[in-house]
């Protein structure tokens, strides 16, 4: 009877000890599993996006920065910079180009859109922040921003958030006193804020 009853506990250690080698190695399967799952969410995940985005939206300021102290050349919307501004648009010397210059920061960031040299153009309804956003403070670097002309009954001049600052934006932005230059804008005088990037 001894005998019996060791035998049952000797093969009962060992069913014990093939379950939890057993267990074991499915538990560990299944943490590789999940720790391949992990690393391929955060690769494929959206707060990557976001980083990358982050990224294309300081690119854009940078080239806009670097811009700056770019003056036409007899102050008639010309010059070898300014020409070049609005060629990437279509257009020859002579015509305004603040919408151009926003164009073509966005292109040399690697940016199909926008590319007009009209301002209004840049301000689509679809693109546009509403009053609740911009209240929220969702304007972001890059955004651009359009000032009103009341005899015009149009947006006509736009530029690039550069930064938010309480009530104010810092920008660049281009065929302002006949030159690329960094303001401070106070948020009351912006008729509209858009997003080319979201």
């Amino acid at each position: 009877m001894a005998t019996m009853h060791y035998l049952f506990f000797g093969v009962l250690s060992v069913a014990v000890l093939a379950i939890a080698r057993f267990g074991n190695r499915a538990i560990a399967e299944r943490n590789a599993e999940a720790d391949h799952l992990t690393s391929y969410t955060a690769v494929s995940c959206p707060a990557t996006g976001l980083a990358s985005r982050s990224a294309l939206r300081q690119r854009i300021v940078d080239i806009a920065l670097n811009e700056i102290g770019v003056k036409e050349a007899t102050g008639n919307n010309d010059g070898a910079r300014v020409e070049e501004y609005l060629s990437y648009t279509g257009l020859g010397k002579g015509y305004a180009w603040c919408a151009a210059f926003v164009s073509w920061c966005y292109g040399k960031a690697g940016r199909d859109a926008p590319r007009n040299a009209w301002s209004p153009a840049l301000f689509p309804n679809a693109r546009c922040y509403t009053k609740e956003q911009i209240q929220r403070e969702a304007v972001r670097p890059a955004d651009l921003f359009g000032i009103y002309n009341s005899g015009l009954r149009r947006i006509d001049h736009v530029g690039i958030v550069r930064k938010l600052e309480n009530r104010y934006i810092l920008t660049v932005e281009g065929n302002v006193a006949n030159r690329v230059l960094s303001k401070r804008r106070a948020l009351a005088t912006v008729y509209a804020f858009s997003n080319w990037l979201d």
